[in-house]
C-alpha cells in the first residue's frame, strides 16, 4: 500500500494559528519533511511531538525529493513543512507536489496559514484580483523583466521583501509602477505586528530613517482606470480629430468604428466627429 504526502502549513508567526488538523497530521506521520529542520523541531517541540525529520530544501531539493517518493511507494506517510505558512508558495514544496502528480501518488494539501491572503486583506486594497510574484529578482535587468509584464495590470500586486533590500525595492516600485497606493505589512500575527497604508513615496519616507526588521509583504496597488483613462488621452490629446480618426483606423478599425470611438474618446456627438472623417 502506498503512502500519502501531506503539505502541512504552519503559523507564520502566532502558534494559535496551527489547525487541529495540521496538529493531527504531524502526530500521525511517520515523517516530518521540513526547510529548516531546527525551525521545525521548535515547533513539535511546542506542541509536544516528537517526529523524524527529513531535511528538504531549495538547495537539496531534487535528491531529497527522490528519497521522499521512495519512502511514499514504501508505504510511508510523509508531512511536508516550510519554515512558515504553506509549503509550495515561494519554496521547493512544489517540486516533489509534481513529482507525486507525475508519478500518481497521493498527496493532500491542508489549508492553512499563508502571508499573502493575511496582507492582500489588510491592506485594505481591491482583492477581488491579485498577483503574487514572491521575492523580486536581485539583478536590476531581471527584476525590471519582471516588472514591466506587470506594470499595466490592474490587480493587486503582492510581494515578498527582506528587511536590509526594503527601501531598495520601494523605490524601484516608485520609478516604475509610480506613486501608487500600498501597504507594507511587517512581522504578520507576531507581537510586533505593523501594517502601514499609504502612498509608495510616503512608505520611503516612513521607513527611510528607520532601522526595519523582520519578514515584508508588499500589497501594492493595481493600475487604476483613471490612469488607464489618462494614458490613452495623453496619445490622442495633441492630435486633430481627423489625425484622431486615423490613428485608429491604421490599428485596425473601420472608418465607422474609429468615428464612435473618437467620439467617445472626446465626448461628443457622433455626427459631429463624421465630418472630420470625410477626407480621410
Amino acid at each position: 500500500m502506498m503512502g500519502k504526502l501531506y503539505i502541512v502549513p504552519t503559523p507564520i508567526g502566532n502558534l494559535k494559528d496551527m489547525t487541529l488538523r495540521g496538529l493531527e497530521v504531524l502526530k500521525e506521520a511517520d515523517f516530518v519533511a521540513a526547510e529548516d529542520t531546527r525551525q521545525t523541531l521548535k515547533l513539535l517541540n511546542h506542541f509536544g511531538i516528537k517526529k523524524s525529520l527529513i531535511s528538504y530544501h531549495q538547495h537539496n531539493e531534487n535528491g531529497k525529493s527522490q528519497d521522499l517518493i521512495d519512502l511514499l511507494e514504501q508505504g510511508k506517510n510523509i508531512a511536508l513543512v516550510s519554515d512558515a505558512g504553506t509549503p509550495g508558495i515561494s519554496d521547493p514544496g512544489c517540486v516533489v507536489i509534481r513529482e507525486c502528480i507525475k508519478k500518481n501518488l497521493n498527496f493532500e494539501v491542508l489549508p492553512g496559514a499563508t502571508a499573502i491572503t493575511t496582507a492582500v486583506v489588510n491592506s485594505g486594497l481591491d482583492t477581488t484580483g491579485f498577483t503574487f510574484k514572491g521575492f523580486l529578482p536581485r539583478e536590476n535587468k531581471d527584476r525590471t523583466a519582471v516588472i514591466e509584464k506587470l506594470k499595466n495590470s490592474q490587480e493587486t500586486l503582492i510581494f515578498y521583501e527582506a528587511p536590509h533590500r526594503l527601501l531598495n525595492t520601494l523605490q524601484f516600485l516608485l520609478d516604475n509602477l509610480g506613486n501608487r497606493r500600498m501597504a507594507t505589512c511587517r512581522e504578520l500575527t507576531k507581537i510586533h505586528e505593523e501594517i502601514y497604508r499609504n502612498n509608495i513615496k510616503d512608505v520611503i519616507e516612513y521607513f527611510k530613517d528607520k532601522n526595519p526588521r523582520g519578514e515584508f509583504v508588499l500589497v501594492v496597488e493595481g493600475k487604476t482606470d483613471e490612469e488607464i483613462e489618462m494614458e490613452q488621452r495623453s496619445s490622442w490629446e495633441n492630435m486633430s480629430i481627423a489625425e484622431h480618426i486615423r490613428k485608429y483606423i491604421n490599428e485596425g478599425l473601420s472608418k465607422k468604428e474609429a468615428v464612435k470611438k473618437v467620439a467617445k474618446d472626446r465626448n461628443m456627438q457622433k455626427s459631429e466627429v463624421y465630418k472630420h472623417s470625410i477626407e480621410l
